[in-house]
């Protein structure tokens, strides 16, 4: 097998979850190219049948599922779909999530849990599921998307409750990553820092000095410079890796 041959998805089946825009939809597509059958699972029908069109040009099977990730009874039916229809999944991405500014004086309880059901509760569920079929076939890839938020205090806005899910998914991925070694199941992390997506917002220019300005490369990424790193840990180029969180900030978390 020669080094490219290693990076190879042929005859693999990846699972993306929240896999129809920004980071999610660019992993999609990475692995779509390296050819591997693609499901994405997502609550938007119509940018999830858009992602489909895109993908479907690459030539391999793509189909995408209606989850909300944060339900147990949706996961499952998200495994059984794409088993039966795809095949045993190889790659598992946890990509969906949420976050928001706040104050930790006045958050209320149900904004805390509903970004814990999303960002922690759903990656863990996931994992279970899914973890569960790999570790019986001996063989699988989990992929996290965590942040450099789980790693350092963003300025100048705060919201530390996005920040504490991400270094949880950080220590999850670690932690499964120890208990599924020896099974053949590899666990790790990608934690990107500022990422400009398609969606519009005001605070990339809001925000530019501290987000963008001080960045060593001095730029946002895009999503297409995450998915790589996707490619990588999904792939046999990885096989000797598990319980590592790799950072993709451009130099943000150096200062």
């Amino acid at each position: 097998m020669s080094i490219l041959d290693k990076f190879s998805m042929r005859g693999k089946v990846s699972v993306i979850t929240g896999g129809n825009r920004g980071i999610g939809r660019a992993i999609a597509t990475g692995l779509a190219e390296a050819g591997s059958a693609i499901a994405i699972a997502a609550r938007d029908d119509a940018k999830s049948e858009a992602t489909l069109q895109e993908l479907g040009q690459l030539g391999v099977p793509v189909i995408a599922v209606r989850t909300d990730v944060a339900s147990r009874s949706d996961v499952e039916a998200l495994l059984e779909r794409v088993t039966r229809e795809l095949g045993p999944v190889d790659v598992l991405v946890n990509n969906a999530g949420i976050g928001f500014h706040a104050d930790a004086l006045t958050l209320k309880d149900e904004e805390w849990q509903k970004l814990f059901a999303i960002n922690l509760d759903a990656v863990w569920k996931a994992s279970q599921i899914f973890g569960n079929q790999m570790v019986k076939r001996g063989s699988g890839s989990i992929i996290n998307i965590g942040s450099i938020s789980g790693c350092i205090i963003n300025r100048p806005q705060w919201h530390s409750p996005y920040g504490i899910s991400k270094a949880a998914v950080h220590h999850l991925t670690r932690s499964l990553a120890a208990e599924w070694a020896s099974s053949g199941v590899r666990v790790n992390a990608i934690a990107p820092g500022y990422v400009k997506t398609e969606i519009a917002s005001d605070e990339y220019e809001t925000y530019r000095h501290y987000w963008r300005d001080e960045v060593p490369m001095q730029r946002y990424a895009t999503p297409e410079e995450i998915a790589p790193m996707a490619l990588l840990l999904a792939s046999e180029a990885s096989s000797f890796i598990t319980g590592s969180v790799f950072t993709v900030d451009g130099g943000y978390t150096l200062w």
